[in-house]
């Protein structure tokens, strides 16, 4: 792997949690602040808006599933139906959008329309076949009550925490134009009650300020579900995400094999095969050489021959790396134990497995703590390591760690991200801590298949 420990380690971390980045003042706490930040105000046009794109959706969908559901007895009905969901998909990329700009959520479109061949016919049969259609159609019906909720919470907590803040300033106008003390907060035939003494202006303006701060909070949570909706509704569905996620993991598999197959072509090129294309012109110059220099020739076999041993040892050097026999053998106890003794700083391994997973997560298992250990024997710096093998549930554990530099970082395209992709091809993680200074710790979770 080509991931450096120690280089550039300072740009994989920010400032330490709860401490203030360099060169920033005091700050408001978040309560304080909320209802005058950028994101409140975003929130809050997103459920104002909410409400008429909510009408225009939800009529557009009872008139037009009406309207198709009345005209099915004739062949007018599967070309409305069709339109209305087209519609109810053109909406929801409107909402998609809307959520992006507004609430900084990205949903990904759902899955595209599968027509088999061009045509009207086909274009309708793919609508009404598609489940992110109909899905589409349920947020649709969905998403209008809750934007009348929304909407309403919005509009009356907003103004009344900002006017009940503000009171002071204006309840002279109650006394001047209006002919009563103040605010009216109780009034029947006996008695009326009114907010206008100093006590009671300043508890009306703290309870403003009360409202005033949770509204922005309120607000988020509605978005919040809003941003459920859009999400489950509106984007991928379980189903199509995992068949694309699968789709990558293939390609990921498929460009390792290929990779691993030219690897193991340059190696064959460049070391064996040349040892032994050489090892052919040697023995024949020794054969020609027989009968006039015996002493020449018996010097040019025993050269060949330690030709011999060391192609040989390429060889097995090359059939360990494609899958060695101790493993196949005696499992991963034997076989991390022979690349931990190969490793050039002493190596603890510890292996705990009720039995051998599945063969092909074993082999996984294997090379991904060989390519750890040839990072702690390359770049760490580190004087000892240490090897972990257990199983946990139904995930095979695997724990490298050493006490090197620091500073490995996956995310910066280097070989770890590579391990990363794939373990990934077999829903496996890679979880990567190394802070500047170490120690270093690369935990992978792969599924046991046993």
């Amino acid at each position: 792997m080509a991931t450096e420990y120690g280089h550039d380690y300072g740009q994989a971390y920010g400032p330490e949690p709860g401490r203030p980045a360099a060169g920033t003042g005091f700050r408001l706490p978040a309560a304080l602040r909320a209802p005058f930040e950028a994101r409140a105000l975003r929130e809050l046009g997103y459920v104002l808006l909410s409400l008429p794109v909510a009408v225009l959706l939800f009529t557009w969908t009872v008139t037009m599933v009406s309207m198709g559901a009345g005209l099915l007895v004739t062949f007018l009905g599967v070309p409305v139906l069709a339109a209305a969901l087209a519609g109810c998909r053109g909406f929801g990329a409107l909402e998609r959008a809307r959520a992006r700009a507004l609430l900084r959520l990205d949903v990904a479109e759902p899955e595209p329309l599968r027509m088999p061949r061009p045509g009207a016919l086909s274009w309708m049969g793919a609508v009404l076949k598609s489940g992110a259609s109909w899905r589409a159609l349920l947020y649709a019906m969905v998403q209008f009550p809750w934007a009348v909720f929304s909407f309403s919470a919005a509009v009356t907590f907003w103004p009344l925490g900002w006017g009940l803040l503000t009171y002071p300033l204006w309840f002279w106008v109650f006394p001047t134009y209006g002919g009563q003390g103040g605010l009216q907060l109780y009034g029947d035939e006996h008695h009326s009650v009114y907010l206008d003494n100093p006590f009671e202006i300043t508890a009306t303006a703290l309870a403003g300020l009360l409202i005033t701060l949770a509204t922005p909070w309120l607000v988020r949570a509605l978005t919040t579900v809003d941003g459920l909706l859009v999400r489950s509704l509106l984007g991928p569905s379980l189903l199509s995400a995992r068949v694309v996620e699968l789709e990558s993991d293939r390609g990921v598999v498929v460009d390792t094999a290929a990779a691993d197959l030219r690897r193991i072509e340059r190696d064959l090129h460049d070391g064996a095969q040349a040892r032994l294309v050489g090892l052919a012109m040697d023995l024949g110059l020794a054969k020609e050489k027989l009968r006039e220099d015996p002493q020449a020739a018996a010097r040019m076999v025993e050269e060949a021959h330690g030709e011999v041993k060391t192609a040989l040892q390429e060889l097995r050097d090359l059939a360990r790396g494609i899958h060695p026999a101790v493993l196949t053998d005696r499992g991963l106890d034997a076989a991390l134990s022979s690349v931990a003794s190969r490793c050039t700083v002493p190596v603890r391994v510890e292996v705990d497995l009720p039995a051998r997973p599945a063969p092909a997560i074993e082999g996984i298992a294997y090379f991904t703590v060989s390519e750890l250990l040839q990072n702690v024997s390359k770049h760490s710096g580190a004087r000892s390591a240490s090897v972990d093998v257990w199983r946990a549930e139904d995930r095979l554990m695997l724990q490298v760690v050493d006490d090197g530099v620091g500073g490995a970082d996956a995310s910066r395209g280097s070989g770890l991200a590579g391990l990363a992709g794939r373990l990934d091809a077999v829903d496996g993680v890679l979880l990567v801590d190394s802070p500047a200074g170490g120690p270093t710790r690369v935990i992978a979770e792969l599924p046991w298949r046993g």
